[in-house]
């Protein structure tokens, strides 16, 4: 039973309560009634977040959470107590625990906060720290050149946006790589753009190279058929009316053009683009 972990349980047996799941070892949780289906059967298999409710019972939720054990979130305080805060991780009447000792600076209810999530080896309950150094680091790198990667905006800079890699790595989203409004806390999809020799990592929001030409292309294609098959922008414009209206790069925009061109799918003017 592993607590914290979305997981696929066995109905074990079915009582007033809800029923009974159990892992291949035999250990049972109870899926409150609330989450049964009249449908269900001993021997189904669900898949279930296992935690405990506000009694300190272990309880089973078909609920998805917005974070579990080994991963990291942002995530809004709700209510603040002398222990510590609690935060909205997404599930019905319990919140996570976030102690004071784990806490960085502080925090405000009603704010959001990057933290990771762990079970606690005494209490066995699922706990939030702000303090990401143990979890978060670029000793060993797991993930390659054009990778397509989870991203956690953590914190912005003069230059650009600190964000999470998959839970596990630290990496860099350079401004002159953004073509979209981006706010720390923003869970993303993003690409590993380069790798340093000092084991930093360089992140994009694009796709590069020629699938990324063709993903640009479908989405100016599909702007092109939002707006009546004609976009007042082309070869000719500015980089600033080019990102305005298809929150491209000149230099993107260009690529995809070219693509569309070349398929014979649109027709391009000085400053327009339409639909052949």
């Amino acid at each position: 039973m592993k607590v914290g972990r979305i997981q696929t349980l066995k109905v074990n047996r079915i009582s007033d309560y809800g029923v009974y799941l159990a892992d291949e070892e035999g250990q049972e949780v109870l899926l409150p009634n609330r989450y049964v289906s009249l449908e269900n059967a001993v021997g189904d298999e669900i898949e279930v977040f296992v935690y405990h409710d506000s009694e300190d019972r272990l309880v089973a939720t078909t609920e998805t959470p917005l974070i579990t054990e080994g991963k990291v979130a942002s995530l809004k305080v709700v209510d603040k107590s002398i222990h510590g805060a609690f935060l909205d991780w997404g599930l019905a009447g319990k919140d996570l625990f976030l102690p004071n000792r784990n806490q960085q600076g502080g925090v405000l209810a009603g704010h959001s906060y990057v933290v990771w999530m762990y079970v606690d080896n005494i209490t066995g309950r699922c706990v939030a720290t702000m303090k990401l150094k143990p979890y978060i680091d670029n000793e060993v790198i797991t993930v390659e050149p054009r990778q397509k990667v989870d991203i956690l905006i953590a914190s912005e800079s003069p230059i650009g946006y600190r964000a999470i890699i998959n839970s596990r790595h630290w990496g860099m989203l350079y401004k002159n790589q953004i073509f979209k409004p981006v706010r720390v806390g923003d869970a993303l999809e993003g690409y590993v753009r380069r790798i340093t020799e000092d084991n930093r990592i360089d992140l994009t929001l694009r796709r590069e190279g020629y699938d990324g030409v063709a993903v640009s292309a479908d989405s100016l294609l599909q702007l092109l058929q939002d707006n009546g098959g004609y976009l007042p922008v082309g070869d000719d414009s500015s980089p600033e009316d080019v990102h305005r209206l298809t929150q491209m790069s000149k230099k993107v925009f260009k690529r995809a053009v070219g693509m569309l061109l070349k398929s014979g799918k649109i027709v391009a003017e000085g400053q327009s683009i339409k639909l052949k």
